[in-house]
């Protein structure tokens, strides 16, 4: 009983110990706020554009 017991800890704590890894990316900030503000233009161009015609009025 007690051989089952410790072999379930055993195997519980082999389980468990993964777990607890944590990986932290940094990343630059002057990066990611270049990054961040080409993402914003990009949306910005697109709200700009005029929308293309759809396939129905193409057709007329």
């Amino acid at each position: 009983m007690l051989k089952q017991l410790l072999s379930g800890a055993a195997v519980l704590l082999v389980l468990a110990l993964p777990a607890c890894v944590t990986i932290n990316i940094y990343f630059p900030a002057a990066a990611a706020e270049k990054a961040a503000d080409r993402i914003i233009d990009d949306v910005w161009q697109l709200k700009d554009k005029p929308a293309p015609a759809s396939q129905e009025e193409n057709s007329k």
